[in-house]
């Protein structure tokens, strides 16, 4: 069989992280069996579209991507979060081939072959090391477990992920060591609740290299931090474990770097959202880790105009930015999700007050950033330069997630590549981004 008749796949990829590692699996298993991955509609056979399910604007986003690609294309396999939600994809779009929900990958593979059969004879080969990565070829998302165990009341996520599933620690670093001689420079670690990593398996002792090791956000770390790579920790829920790994922090073996989702900061608020309520003690618990790691860097998100939201809740929610001094800061206005017990709850933000909030809280951080960035200048980092056009280059600091979080522009940059690590001086800063020269 020749490369101009092997069968043809068009894949869309929307989302989170967690539906980007989605993909990179059936991608993976779509190249393995021989198939060839295409960039354009006219030249695929079929169409996977990977959706995200979360708030109604991802909803209205799926919708159309799959609604383009029907017309476009015509043979569309729908999968991902929405596609949890089967008779929304359905009454919208009824002529699409099948509909499977998120981390399905033998039931996509299923709906292919039934479409477009498989070649006879793939070859291994197709496949690079560590599968195929919908990201640069110097960092990777490693995703540790799947679904959660929380019932937020703004959150339908464990209604299309289902209860906290973790993978065995063996598989997880397993991938990790696959990816790092593949040439990953940088893990990011990825769940719905890193914390809990563990607990539905009563923290079993898997086996990595011939040595135990515990299924647990601890070892995890401690060994991810054994490969010479950055190792990056998302989705952090405040646990009193956490406090386990500043250490490693403090010590180099992975990156001072936090992101946890606080979501806000009114007792009255968390209580509503079924989130942890005793902020005082949140900030206690931020100091000391400021106190075992000086260099740490949090990063959190949170959501305005909830149900219920006073302006003296806001308030609230203001005076902690203040206090906790947080380095990097995502917000949203909350927006209804279907089936979110949220939407039954009473007094209900008005739409420009929601928008108002969320001005004023961006702006409060907007300043925060900026004193903190400011404080850099004239630092020397570490930075993974992401692109490079031979005279300049964007990297990012440890301080700096891909995608979500600043970048440092490098001046003088000849001779960089993306994956390099290069020292940098910092000599410019603004809200949100820092600027250099190699030293």
């Amino acid at each position: 069989m020749t490369m101009q008749t092997l069968p043809k796949i068009g894949f869309i990829s929307l989302g989170c992280p967690k539906n980007a590692y989605d993909s990179e699996r059936i991608l993976t298993q779509l190249r393995a069996e021989g198939y060839l991955i295409v960039p354009s509609y006219d030249d695929a056979d079929l169409v996977v579209v990977n959706t995200c399910g979360f708030i109604d604007a991802a909803v209205d986003e799926s919708l159309e991507a799959i609604g383009e690609a029907l017309r476009e294309n015509g043979k569309v396999v729908v999968t991902g979060c929405l596609g949890a939600r089967e008779s929304v994809v359905k009454d919208a779009h009824p002529q699409v081939l099948a509909v499977t929900g998120p981390h399905a990958t033998e039931a996509v593979m299923a709906a292919v072959h039934a479409h477009l059969p498989k070649p006879h004879d793939p070859y291994q080969d197709l496949v690079p090391p560590g599968g195929l990565k919908l990201t640069p070829r110097h960092y990777a998302y490693l995703k540790i477990s799947e679904g959660c165990n929380h019932r937020c009341t703004f959150c339908i996520i464990p209604a299309l992920r289902g209860d906290l599933a973790s993978r065995p620690i063996g598989d997880v670093l397993a991938e990790a060591e696959a990816l790092v001689q593949a040439g990953v420079k940088e893990l990011l670690v990825i769940s719905q609740d890193t914390s809990a990593y563990g607990v539905d398996l009563k923290y079993r002792t898997g086996f990595w290299g011939g040595r135990p090791v515990k299924t647990r956000m601890l070892e995890l770390a401690q060994a991810l931090g054994e490969m010479g790579v950055w190792v990056r920790l998302h989705y952090v829920y405040p646990y009193p474990s956490v406090d386990d790994v500043i250490p490693l922090m403090a010590e180099g073996k992975v990156l001072p770097y936090l992101d946890v989702p606080f979501q806000h900061a009114s007792p009255r608020i968390l209580k509503a959202m079924k989130r942890p309520g005793d902020i005082e003690d949140t900030l206690r618990r931020i100091e000391r880790w400021r106190e075992i790691c000086p260099e740490l860097v949090i990063r959190s998100t949170f959501i305005v105009g909830f149900p219920g939201e006073t302006e003296g809740d806001f308030d609230l929610l203001l005076d902690f930015l203040e206090a906790a001094r947080l380095d990097r800061v995502g917000c949203f206005a909350y927006s209804p999700v279907e089936g979110a017990r949220a939407n039954q709850l009473p007094d209900p933000v008005d739409e420009d007050v929601k928008l108002d909030r969320l001005a004023r809280f961006m702006d409060v951080q907007a300043d925060i950033s900026a004193e903190k960035l400011r404080a850099r200048r004239g630092a020397e980092m570490t930075v993974l330069v992401d692109e490079a056009d031979g005279r300049r280059a964007v990297g990012r600091s440890y301080a700096d997630a891909p995608e979500i979080d600043g970048v440092v522009h490098i001046a003088q940059g000849a001779g960089l590549r993306p994956g390099d690590f290069v020292r940098v001086r910092i000599t410019r800063s603004d809200d949100h981004d820092l600027w250099g020269k190699p030293v």
